[in-house]
Protein backbone atom coordinates (compact mmCIF):
# COMPACT_ATOMS: atom_id res chain seq x y z
CA UNK A 1 0.00 0.00 0.00
CA UNK A 2 1.40 3.42 -1.00
CA UNK A 3 2.36 6.01 1.62
CA UNK A 4 -0.04 8.96 1.79
CA UNK A 5 1.39 12.49 1.87
CA UNK A 6 -0.25 15.91 2.11
CA UNK A 7 0.57 19.28 0.58
CA UNK A 8 3.05 20.12 3.36
CA UNK A 9 4.98 16.91 2.64
CA UNK A 10 4.86 17.69 -1.08
CA UNK A 11 6.40 21.14 -0.59
CA UNK A 12 9.08 19.78 1.75
CA UNK A 13 10.04 17.25 -0.93
CA UNK A 14 10.03 20.01 -3.54
CA UNK A 15 12.48 22.22 -1.66
CA UNK A 16 14.71 19.29 -0.68
CA UNK A 17 14.88 18.34 -4.38
CA UNK A 18 16.13 21.83 -5.25
CA UNK A 19 19.27 21.60 -3.12
CA UNK A 20 19.14 19.43 -0.04
CA UNK A 21 22.62 20.38 1.18
CA UNK A 22 21.83 24.10 1.37
CA UNK A 23 18.19 23.79 2.47
CA UNK A 24 17.73 23.80 6.26
CA UNK A 25 14.56 23.02 8.20
CA UNK A 26 14.08 26.71 9.12
CA UNK A 27 14.45 27.71 5.45
CA UNK A 28 11.77 25.22 4.40
CA UNK A 29 9.56 26.11 7.36
CA UNK A 30 9.53 29.75 6.29
CA UNK A 31 8.50 28.85 2.73
CA UNK A 32 5.88 26.28 3.74
CA UNK A 33 4.55 28.36 6.68
CA UNK A 34 5.02 25.72 9.39
CA UNK A 35 7.49 25.41 12.28
CA UNK A 36 11.04 24.08 11.88
CA UNK A 37 10.37 21.14 14.27
CA UNK A 38 7.38 20.20 12.11
CA UNK A 39 9.63 20.12 9.05
CA UNK A 40 12.20 17.95 10.84
CA UNK A 41 9.51 15.53 12.02
CA UNK A 42 8.01 15.36 8.54
CA UNK A 43 11.40 14.65 6.95
CA UNK A 44 12.10 11.89 9.50
CA UNK A 45 8.67 10.37 8.77
CA UNK A 46 9.29 10.49 5.01
CA UNK A 47 12.68 8.85 5.48
CA UNK A 48 11.26 6.06 7.65
CA UNK A 49 8.52 5.41 5.09
CA UNK A 50 11.09 5.07 2.31
CA UNK A 51 9.78 8.09 0.41
CA UNK A 52 13.12 9.84 0.89
CA UNK A 53 15.65 7.16 0.03
CA UNK A 54 18.81 9.22 0.36
CA UNK A 55 20.65 12.42 -0.49
CA UNK A 56 23.02 12.36 -3.44
CA UNK A 57 25.82 14.68 -4.54
CA UNK A 58 25.67 15.92 -8.13
CA UNK A 59 29.27 15.39 -9.30
CA UNK A 60 30.70 16.76 -12.55
CA UNK A 61 33.15 13.93 -13.25
CA UNK A 62 34.48 15.65 -16.37
CA UNK A 63 36.05 18.27 -14.11
CA UNK A 64 37.98 15.54 -12.28
CA UNK A 65 40.90 14.74 -14.60
CA UNK A 66 38.56 14.68 -17.60
CA UNK A 67 36.71 11.51 -16.62
CA UNK A 68 34.07 10.19 -19.02
CA UNK A 69 30.46 9.42 -18.08
CA UNK A 70 28.78 6.79 -20.26
CA UNK A 71 25.18 5.59 -20.42
CA UNK A 72 24.29 2.03 -21.45
CA UNK A 73 20.90 0.65 -22.45
CA UNK A 74 21.04 -3.07 -21.68
CA UNK A 75 18.86 -6.18 -21.80
CA UNK A 76 18.96 -9.00 -19.25
CA UNK A 77 16.96 -11.45 -21.40
CA UNK A 78 15.54 -14.29 -19.35
CA UNK A 79 17.77 -13.58 -16.36
CA UNK A 80 16.56 -12.19 -13.05
CA UNK A 81 16.62 -8.43 -13.59
CA UNK A 82 16.95 -7.47 -9.93
CA UNK A 83 19.83 -9.90 -9.41
CA UNK A 84 21.59 -8.63 -12.54
CA UNK A 85 21.17 -5.02 -11.37
CA UNK A 86 22.83 -5.84 -8.05
CA UNK A 87 25.68 -7.70 -9.74
CA UNK A 88 26.30 -4.81 -12.17
CA UNK A 89 26.66 -2.44 -9.20
CA UNK A 90 29.66 -4.50 -8.06
CA UNK A 91 31.58 -3.53 -11.23
CA UNK A 92 34.08 -0.76 -10.45
CA UNK A 93 33.01 2.41 -12.27
CA UNK A 94 29.25 1.75 -12.26
CA UNK A 95 27.49 4.57 -10.38
CA UNK A 96 23.80 4.03 -11.20
CA UNK A 97 21.56 1.18 -12.38
CA UNK A 98 17.87 1.52 -13.19
CA UNK A 99 15.47 -1.35 -13.70
CA UNK A 100 12.96 -0.60 -16.47
CA UNK A 101 9.63 -2.42 -16.73
CA UNK A 102 10.11 -3.68 -20.27
CA UNK A 103 11.43 -6.73 -22.06
CA UNK A 104 14.27 -5.23 -24.07
CA UNK A 105 16.39 -2.45 -22.63
CA UNK A 106 15.31 -3.30 -19.09
CA UNK A 107 18.52 -2.06 -17.44
CA UNK A 108 19.88 1.49 -17.81
CA UNK A 109 23.43 1.77 -16.49
CA UNK A 110 25.50 4.90 -15.87
CA UNK A 111 29.25 4.51 -15.50
CA UNK A 112 32.32 6.70 -15.05
CA UNK A 113 35.68 5.84 -16.61
CA UNK A 114 39.09 7.47 -16.54
CA UNK A 115 39.36 7.10 -20.35
CA UNK A 116 37.93 5.08 -23.25
CA UNK A 117 39.97 2.01 -22.31
CA UNK A 118 38.43 2.12 -18.85
CA UNK A 119 34.94 2.38 -20.39
CA UNK A 120 35.76 -0.69 -22.49
CA UNK A 121 36.74 -2.56 -19.31
CA UNK A 122 33.43 -1.66 -17.68
CA UNK A 123 31.46 -2.68 -20.78
CA UNK A 124 33.25 -6.03 -20.83
CA UNK A 125 32.38 -6.49 -17.16
CA UNK A 126 28.70 -5.90 -17.97
CA UNK A 127 28.63 -8.32 -20.91
CA UNK A 128 30.54 -10.94 -18.92
CA UNK A 129 27.43 -11.23 -16.73
CA UNK A 130 25.44 -12.30 -19.78
CA UNK A 131 23.86 -8.85 -20.17
CA UNK A 132 23.49 -7.51 -23.71
CA UNK A 133 24.40 -3.86 -24.40
CA UNK A 134 21.82 -2.51 -26.87
CA UNK A 135 22.98 1.10 -27.06
CA UNK A 136 25.39 3.51 -25.45
CA UNK A 137 26.15 7.24 -25.36
CA UNK A 138 28.62 9.55 -23.69
CA UNK A 139 26.79 11.93 -21.35
CA UNK A 140 27.61 15.58 -22.04
CA UNK A 141 25.39 17.36 -19.53
CA UNK A 142 22.50 16.53 -17.23
CA UNK A 143 19.73 18.85 -16.06
CA UNK A 144 17.58 18.39 -12.96
CA UNK A 145 14.63 20.20 -11.45
CA UNK A 146 12.15 19.44 -8.65
CA UNK A 147 8.78 17.84 -9.43
CA UNK A 148 6.67 20.93 -10.22
CA UNK A 149 3.28 19.63 -8.94
CA UNK A 150 4.81 19.42 -5.44
CA UNK A 151 5.92 23.05 -5.56
CA UNK A 152 4.12 26.30 -4.67
CA UNK A 153 0.80 26.48 -6.49
CA UNK A 154 1.33 30.09 -7.53
CA UNK A 155 4.69 29.48 -9.26
CA UNK A 156 4.81 29.94 -13.02
CA UNK A 157 5.22 26.80 -15.06
CA UNK A 158 8.81 26.13 -16.02
CA UNK A 159 9.93 26.63 -19.58
CA UNK A 160 9.84 23.43 -21.67
CA UNK A 161 13.33 24.27 -22.90
CA UNK A 162 15.61 22.28 -20.61
CA UNK A 163 19.09 23.07 -21.79
CA UNK A 164 21.16 25.01 -24.29
CA UNK A 165 24.77 24.24 -25.16
CA UNK A 166 27.07 25.78 -27.77
CA UNK A 167 28.93 23.63 -30.30
CA UNK A 168 31.79 24.52 -32.65
CA UNK A 169 31.44 27.94 -34.28
CA UNK A 170 28.00 29.51 -33.82
CA UNK A 171 26.17 26.21 -33.57
CA UNK A 172 23.43 25.85 -31.00
CA UNK A 173 21.87 22.75 -29.52
CA UNK A 174 18.55 23.05 -27.74
CA UNK A 175 16.74 20.27 -25.89
CA UNK A 176 12.99 20.82 -25.80
CA UNK A 177 9.81 18.98 -24.80
CA UNK A 178 7.09 18.90 -27.47
CA UNK A 179 3.79 20.23 -26.14
CA UNK A 180 0.28 19.18 -27.10
CA UNK A 181 -0.50 22.43 -28.92
CA UNK A 182 2.84 22.57 -30.76
CA UNK A 183 2.44 23.04 -34.55
CA UNK A 184 4.82 20.13 -35.21
CA UNK A 185 3.04 17.62 -32.94
CA UNK A 186 1.45 14.84 -34.99
CA UNK A 187 3.50 15.62 -38.11
CA UNK A 188 6.48 13.85 -39.63
CA UNK A 189 9.69 15.82 -40.04
CA UNK A 190 9.20 15.71 -43.80
CA UNK A 191 5.71 17.23 -43.44
CA UNK A 192 7.09 19.89 -41.09
CA UNK A 193 9.75 20.83 -43.66
CA UNK A 194 7.22 20.92 -46.51
CA UNK A 195 4.94 23.23 -44.49
CA UNK A 196 7.87 25.50 -43.66
CA UNK A 197 7.64 24.86 -39.92
CA UNK A 198 11.30 23.89 -39.58
CA UNK A 199 13.95 26.02 -41.37
CA UNK A 200 16.37 24.21 -43.66
CA UNK A 201 19.33 24.89 -41.33
CA UNK A 202 17.58 23.31 -38.33
CA UNK A 203 18.12 19.61 -37.72
CA UNK A 204 16.33 17.33 -35.28
CA UNK A 205 19.22 15.11 -34.26
CA UNK A 206 17.66 13.00 -31.53
CA UNK A 207 14.30 12.12 -29.99
CA UNK A 208 13.89 10.51 -26.57
CA UNK A 209 10.63 8.67 -25.91
CA UNK A 210 9.44 6.19 -23.33
CA UNK A 211 10.60 3.34 -25.54
CA UNK A 212 14.11 4.76 -25.89
CA UNK A 213 16.23 6.98 -28.12
CA UNK A 214 15.32 7.54 -31.77
CA UNK A 215 17.63 8.79 -34.51
CA UNK A 216 15.04 10.59 -36.66
CA UNK A 217 14.46 10.44 -40.41
CA UNK A 218 12.03 12.37 -42.60
CA UNK A 219 9.35 9.77 -41.86
CA UNK A 220 9.68 10.10 -38.08
CA UNK A 221 6.45 11.31 -36.48
CA UNK A 222 6.86 13.97 -33.78
CA UNK A 223 4.65 13.22 -30.77
CA UNK A 224 3.52 15.12 -27.70
CA UNK A 225 6.01 14.79 -24.79
CA UNK A 226 8.89 13.85 -27.12
CA UNK A 227 12.21 15.09 -25.71
CA UNK A 228 13.79 16.52 -28.86
CA UNK A 229 17.36 17.69 -29.47
CA UNK A 230 17.54 20.45 -32.10
CA UNK A 231 20.73 21.62 -33.81
CA UNK A 232 21.24 24.79 -35.86
CA UNK A 233 24.49 26.42 -36.92
CA UNK A 234 22.83 29.82 -37.20
CA UNK A 235 21.16 29.57 -33.81
CA UNK A 236 17.75 28.32 -32.75
CA UNK A 237 15.24 31.19 -32.85
CA UNK A 238 12.23 31.77 -30.61
CA UNK A 239 10.01 31.20 -33.66
CA UNK A 240 11.52 27.74 -34.18
CA UNK A 241 11.14 26.93 -30.48
CA UNK A 242 7.43 27.78 -30.66
CA UNK A 243 7.03 25.19 -33.42
CA UNK A 244 7.96 22.58 -30.82
CA UNK A 245 6.59 24.15 -27.64
CA UNK A 246 3.41 25.83 -28.89
CA UNK A 247 2.09 28.86 -27.06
Amino acid sequence: MSFQIDTVDEQILYYLSQEARHTSAPDIAEKVDVSAPTVRNRIRRLEEAGVIRGYHVDINYQEVDGRLTNYYVCSTGSRDREEMAQRVLDISGVINVREIMSGKGDLRITVVGTDTDDLTRIAQGITSLGIEIDDEDLIHREYFRPYAPFGPRDEELASPVTGVAGLAGDADVVEVIVREDAPIAGKTLQEANEKGLVPSDVLVVRINRDEGTITPTGKTLIKEDDFVTIHSRSGVTEETLRVFTGS
